[in-house]
C-alpha cells in the first residue's frame, strides 16, 4: 500500500506543478510551490523535483512488463549463445541471434534500472505465465542440435519466443503509464514482428 501511496503522491505534486505552470502564464518562475502546501514549497520548486517525480511514475502494468521482459529477454540472450557457439550453422543465422543479443541485453539492462529507480522487485512474485519461453526440454533440444538442424530448430524456437514477447510489449502500450517503458514496449513490437518475418524467410530457404 505504501508504495502506490508514495506514486499516487508523486504523481499529484507532478500535474500540481504542470497546472501551476499552465495558469501563471507569463513567467512567476519560483512560486508554482506555493499552491499546494503539503510537501512544501522549497521541494516543489526545485527543477530536480519535478523530474524525479516525472521518472517515478508507473503503474503496475509497467512494474509487470519489466519484470517479466527482463527474464524473457535473457531467455533470447541465452538462445543466442548457444547457437552462436555452434559450427555449421550459416551466416544469416548467426547474424541474426548476434543482433539479437546486442538488442537485447541493453534493454534487459534499462527495465532493470526501472525497476530500481520505482522500487519495485527485479524478479517476478508468485506465478506468472510468460507466452513464448521454452521449457527445459525445448532448451536441451536446442543445445544438442548442430548444423542447420539447429539453426531450423533456433529459428522455430524464437519465431515462438518473439510473438510471445510481442504480445507482452503490446499489453504495456494499451495499459502502461511511464512513458519510457511504452515507448520501449512499441520499440519491441516494431522490432521483433520485423525479425519475426526475416526468421520466417530465413527457415523458407533452408
Amino acid at each position: 500500500m505504501n508504495k502506490k501511496f508514495l506514486t499516487l503522491s508523486a504523481t499529484a505534486i507532478a500535474a500540481a506543478i504542470a497546472l501551476a505552470g499552465c495558469s501563471s502564464g507569463s513567467g512567476g518562475g519560483s512560486m508554482p510551490g506555493m499552491d499546494h502546501g503539503s510537501s512544501g514549497a522549497s521541494s516543489t520548486s526545485s527543477p530536480s523535483s519535478s523530474a524525479t517525480a516525472a521518472a517515478a511514475e508507473h503503474n503496475a502494468a509497467d512494474a509487470m512488463f519489466a519484470q517479466m521482459m527482463i527474464p524473457h529477454h535473457t531467455q533470447a540472450v541465452e538462445m543466442s549463445d548457444v547457437i552462436l557457439k555452434k559450427q555449421g550453422v550459416p551466416a544469416p543465422v548467426t547474424t541474426l541471434a548476434t543482433r539479437i543479443k546486442a538488442e537485447q541485453g541493453p534493454e534487459i539492462q534499462k527495465m532493470t534500472g526501472w525497476l530500481t529507480s520505482w522500487n519495485e522487485a527485479t524478479t517476478m512474485s508468485g506465478t506468472h505465465s510468460m507466452d513464448g519461453m521454452m521449457g527445459e526440454d525445448d532448451m536441451k533440444k536446442l543445445d544438442a542440435a548442430q548444423g542447420t538442424e539447429a539453426a531450423k530448430l533456433f529459428l522455430t524456437q524464437m519465431i515462438a519466443h518473439h510473438e510471445g514477447a510481442v504480445a507482452m510489449a503490446k499489453t504495456e502500450t494499451t495499459g502502461g503509464k511511464n512513458p519510457d517503458a511504452v515507448q520501449l514496449s512499441k520499440d519491441i513490437v516494431t522490432s521483433q514482428e520485423a525479425e519475426m518475418q526475416e526468421m520466417k524467410d530465413l527457415l523458407a530457404s533452408l
